[in-house]
């Protein structure tokens, strides 16, 4: 028999003092070993996956690993021009010392000549090339990608044609993916990629689904969701992207305890080790995408310390409640966000890949569309369609939820719900193809440092009128028109208010959270091409924001 070969990854996940998680895919069942930690690979599908908790590592310590399947040695690749993989483990004295470089919205690369010119180059490919020349003391400590990894709607013409080879693409869903299979073949492209494969091979990467990872518009409301019913190829569709999001993204969020505990995963490996454990979780995936009397199956928010840095990531597609109210996540997983964010902590970044704070009037014209969503009838019926169609679905869209979520951040940076006022409160959010940096002030004299910091895309492009749109809805003229008119609705004023420190800048970009202490400075960077990074300081001292 053959050598078994690694068909994806390495990808280093979930990093501790003395604990890091690797996964990868193989060609065949095997045994995966790294660092003298093994493990076996399960099958789903026709695909071999293996996940690797590598115990017992030295705090603050970066090591070089290998990767052996059955004993051969398949990672680093043969004349690789990248440095060597690391783990690098978080410091027992790590303090609010922290790297972190987050975005979203990637299509895959290459792309043909055309899409390039619209598209542009790919910031985290440009990011990773500059990393591979530094020293190892100077990588991220994590990489944090905030939805779109992969687009199963928006497929590039390499995927195109290996579906057209497959199955009909004249017929439902056409070039978008069918299956589970397809999906697969998403993570493949996308993540075969040289560069990001090296990055995500050396940096702790955590992640969190967003629409396209599904479909344009998932779970934007109630009606959509009764119309996709009605689709034949939704129910196969949504299945094998909520499979393939497990296996390929969520897993690897999960700390080494939350894998031990997880019923499903010890299932999976139980039958997938000798058999084939599609089955398993494709009864999971249908259950996950399911809502039952304001309820989620399965919760995918998740949350991760680095030293004094907390972390909380939101799940804000899946984990929507649609039938009988409005909630960007359920009351009870809200009950979990609150909990997982009280405690001790110098700073907390809150990954949500929807932005909580939006252009002004932008958050206006949300809040006054789920009203008249809301109201049914014809205007109902055709607030609706706006909705659908220009994608008015982000936190101002779901007022409740936004009103919840503005007061539990106050709560947090006054220090009602924590054992310190934090130095900083930052939301991360990526979805609406542009950069900015927005400060929240709650209308008190010393007011909490709050911060929306938004970075998209990574590899992506926006229309021309919806970049005008954008810079509109920040000018203050436009935001005193529609708050007028959504007072006039009804609407209920804005529990605070922000303003914008940063943007937007439309360009093709990934951010890099640097915290030392209680200094925190984001700095904005594009491909080699594009200028000279963005970097805004978001310092605080003696409790108060630095203002430049």
């Amino acid at each position: 028999m053959t050598e078994p070969r690694l068909i994806l990854g390495p990808v280093l996940r979930h990093v501790d003092e003395t604990s890091a998680t690797v996964w990868v895919e193989t060609d065949r069942p095997c045994a995966v070993e790294i660092l003298g930690a093994m493990s076996r690979t399960f099958h789903v599908g026709g695909h071999h996956y293996g996940l690797v908790v590598v115990t017992g590592l030295a705090p603050g310590v970066s090591r070089p690993y290998t990767v052996s399947l059955d004993g051969y040695t398949v990672w680093p690749l043969p004349d690789s021009p990248f440095p060597a993989s690391r783990i690098r483990t978080h410091a027992a004295d790590q303090g609010s010392r922290l790297r972190l470089v987050f975005g979203s919205c990637r299509f895959a690369a290459p792309l043909t000549p055309r899409q390039r010119r619209n598209v542009g180059d790919d910031a985290l490919n440009a990011y990773t090339e500059r990393m591979a020349e530094q020293q190892d003391s100077q990588w991220p400590d994590v990489l944090l990608l905030l939805g779109d990894q992969v687009y199963a709607d928006k497929t590039s013409p390499y995927i195109r044609n290996w579906l057209r080879q497959r199955r009909d693409t004249k017929k439902p869903p056409g070039i978008g993916v069918a299956d589970f299979e397809e999906c697969t073949r998403l993570y493949w492209e996308t993540w075969s990629d040289p560069e990001i494969r090296w990055l995500m091979s050396t940096v702790s990467t955590s992640m969190i689904v967003d629409d396209h990872d599904v479909i344009d518009d998932w779970n934007t409301s109630a009606a959509w969701r009764h119309a996709m019913a009605r689709q034949a190829w939704w129910p196969e569709r949504i299945r094998g992207c909520l499979m393939a999001y497990w296996l390929y993204q969520h897993l690897g969020n999960l700390t080494p305890a939350e894998l031990a505990e997880s019923t499903l995963l010890s299932e999976v490996r139980h039958v997938g080790e000798t058999g084939d454990a599609y089955d398993v979780l494709a009864d999971f995936a249908d259950k996950a995408d399911t809502e039952v009397d304001g309820v989620k199956y399965t919760r995918w928010s998740y949350r991760r310390d680095i030293g004094s840095v907390r972390l909380v990531v939101i799940d804000t597609r899946c984990g929507r409640i649609l039938e009988k109210q409005r909630l960007m996540v359920s009351d009870a997983e809200f009950d979990w966000i609150e909990e997982a964010t009280s405690g001790d902590y110098e700073h907390l970044l809150i990954g949500s890949s929807l932005p909580w704070l939006l252009p002004h009037a932008a958050h206006e014209l949300e809040s006054l569309n789920e009203q008249a969503c809301d109201r049914g009838g014809v205007r109902g019926w055709l607030a609706e369609r706006v909705r659908q169609a220009i994608d008015l679905e982000h936190w101002s869209a779901f007022r409740t939820s936004f009103d919840r979520l503005t007061s539990l951040l106050h709560a947090i940076g006054s220090g009602e719900r924590t054992t310190r006022p934090p130095a900083s409160v930052s939301v991360l959010s990526g979805d609406v193809h542009h950069s900015y940096i927005a400060e929240a002030h709650f209308d008190e004299r010393e007011w909490p440092r709050v911060w929306q910091v938004t970075c998209s895309p990574v590899h992506n492009t926006i229309p021309r009128i919806a970049e005008l749109a954008f810079r509109v809805t920040w000018s203050s003229g436009v935001t005193r028109l529609v708050s007028w008119w959504a007072r006039r609705r009804g609407v209920d004023p804005r529990p605070l208010w922000w303003r914008k420190l940063a943007g937007p800048d439309f360009r093709n970009q990934v951010a890099v959270l640097d915290i030392a202490d209680r200094d925190y400075t984001v700095t904005f960077e594009s491909d080699a091409q594009a200028g000279e990074p963005l970097t805004v300081p978001l310092a605080t001292h003696g409790g108060r924001v630095a203002r430049d």
